[in-house]
């Protein structure tokens, strides 16, 4: 039998390669949905549809898409997905707009996020963990090459039933009452791979088959781990470097063909979330006294490759 329960109004903020992704897994399922981004994607999609590229074949769907915050109006689920140093920004800017029985769910790298909503937008924000290798090749076109799970928390009825419209759209997620311990179980993996994708221009499986490249992540993983033991934060099942390092490369091997987020962002010569991953830890290393010297290293380079990019218009090109 079809399922025949309604959709909520959806609205996806940030339609770049991870909104692409599961607005358009949510679109594909039926549900109302209206995607919120830049003029180009805009563009492109109202005029010839949202491509899915997936390993079992491309599909084409027909979706509305805007450039106006305020296409949000009606929408009681929002699905955030721009850059985590934009979260802030576009929260305050959503605030006009934002029903207050909505429900934002942050699809985002970094820890604080749904803190940030909360804190400006006055209405209920729950974190998300994102699984998902995806790119956007061209506008109006996501490229998807692994995964494409979501853990929420922590445990309510809010959550259970956020959780049932997922999987009803095709995604896997589950909900757990350790999400804060699940948002740093991710942020070490992305910690561990993001730079070193990024500057060494290499995909997750080159950095797992490299002997120097996993020494790297370790002195990474010890340093992460302390700044959470310092902090009081419980990764699941990881306590120590041998299973950080498993967590790790469970990871780059799931997505061996793909290049880190931040790798992406570089090669389209724009800002990338640095600040929210290795840069959280040293942050966070400075605030608590633990000394991070690797992960302060990776963000400052980043760093300067942005700046570096972005002035010279001398950008990499990677065959994504």
């Amino acid at each position: 039998m079809s399922d025949t329960r309604e959709w909520p109004r959806i609205a996806v903020v940030g339609a770049g390669a991870v909104g692409g992704y599961f607005g358009g897994m949510f679109a594909r399922a039926g549900a109302p949905i209206v995607f919120i981004g830049r003029k180009h994607f805009a563009d492109a999609v109202n005029s010839k549809g949202l491509v899915l590229d997936k390993s079992e074949g491309q599909e084409r769907i027909a979706i509305k898409a805007t450039v106006n915050m305020s296409g949000l109006r009606d929408c009681s689920l929002i699905l955030l997905c721009v850059k985590a140093n934009d979260t802030s920004a576009t929260a305050t800017h959503m605030a006009r707009f934002v029903r207050p029985d909505a429900t934002v769910v942050c699809l985002q790298n970094g820890i604080d996020n749904a803190d940030q909503v909360r804190a400006v937008a006055n209405v209920v924000a729950v974190p998300a963990v994102v699984y998902v290798a995806v790119s956007v090749p061209e506008s109006g076109r996501v490229k998807h090459l692994a995964r494409g799970d979501l853990i929420i928390g922590p445990t309510s009825e809010l959550t259970m039933q956020l959780a049932d419209l997922f999987v009803r759209a095709g995604i896997p997620c589950r909900v757990s009452d350790n999400i804060e311990g699940e948002l740093w179980l991710k942020l070490l993996r992305n910690c561990a791979l993001n730079a070193i994708s990024a500057l060494g221009h290499c995909r997750y499986g080159q950095i797992a088959q490299n002997d120097d490249a996993k020494k790297l992540m370790e002195q990474i993983v010890d340093e992460v781990l302390a700044v959470a033991r310092a902090a009081r934060v419980v990764l699941p099942s990881v306590d120590d470097r041998e299973s950080g390092m498993a967590a790790a490369m469970e990871l780059a091997t799931q997505m061996a063909d793909a290049f880190s987020s931040t790798a992406q962002d570089l090669n389209r010569g724009q800002p990338t979330e640095i600040e929210a991953l290795n840069g959280y830890i040293s942050r966070r290393g400075a605030q608590l006294g633990i000394p991070v010297p690797v992960n302060h290293a990776l963000f400052t380079l980043v760093k300067l490759a942005e700046v570096e990019l972005a002035t010279s218009g001398d950008i990499i090109k990677h065959k994504l």
